[in-house]
């Protein structure tokens, strides 16, 4: 076998072989980034007294933090109300881990009704979840004035009412 045959032979074989590289199936990266959004859910209450979310168009999801802030803002005119007496300071402390968001809140627990408290656990949830996070994560929120109990970890009853 000349050279020239033997060198074409050796060719085919490597590319027949593939260089051991062999093609896979597709595989499952998890669920797709969703965090593109004219703006982030916020959580009222209606006039029934019941808990519903309100898109806010500020052009961009944004932040957990910055959506507690927006929620502490109030409804504005949309006819909802809010169970969270604010005194005008809004700055929000955020912590995210892979388990747990925690916010610490410029307003007393006695600033705060239980829907409030759903309030604020809701829409940092419902952006954490349209950012590409999980919608079993908790939160926790850290009160200037803590009363008992209110530090423990939540979820929303809207976004994941099966846990």
């Amino acid at each position: 076998m000349n050279r020239t045959r033997w060198a074409a032979a050796v060719a085919l074989l490597l590319l027949l072989a593939g260089c051991g590289v062999r093609p896979s199936g597709a595989t499952d990266a998890g669920a797709a980034p969703t965090g593109i959004a004219p703006g982030p859910t916020l959580y009222f209450i209606d006039a029934r007294g019941d808990l519903r979310p309100q898109q806010r168009a500020s052009g961009r999801l944004g932040t957990v933090g910055e959506a507690v802030t927006l929620l502490l803002y109030g409804p504005g005119g949309s006819g909802m109300r809010t169970g969270i007496t604010s005194d005008g300071v809004t700055r929000v402390e955020t912590t995210i881990t892979d388990t747990t968001i925690e916010l610490r809140m410029p307003v007393t627990s006695e600033d705060v009704t239980a829907f409030g408290v759903d309030q604020v656990v809701c829409t940092a949830l419902a952006v954490h979840v349209q950012g590409g996070g999980s919608a079993r994560t908790t939160v926790r929120l850290y009160f200037t004035q803590p009363a008992p109990g209110s530090e423990e970890t939540r979820t929303c009853p809207l976004i994941n009412p099966g846990r």
